[in-house]
C-alpha cells in the first residue's frame, strides 16, 4: 500500500506544483479584492 502511495506521488508531483500555483494565485486575487474596498 505504501509502495502505491509513494509511486501516485512521484506521478503526480508536477500537477501538485501547479496546484500550489493556482491556489497561490487564487489566495492573492481573494486578499487584493477584498483590499479594493478599502483603497476607494
Amino acid at each position: 500500500m505504501f509502495s502505491e502511495l509513494k509511486s501516485a506521488a512521484h506521478r503526480a508531483a508536477p500537477t501538485l506544483i501547479q496546484d500550489a500555483v493556482g491556489a497561490a494565485a487564487l489566495v492573492v486575487m481573494f486578499v487584493v479584492g477584498l483590499s479594493l474596498p478599502a483603497l476607494v
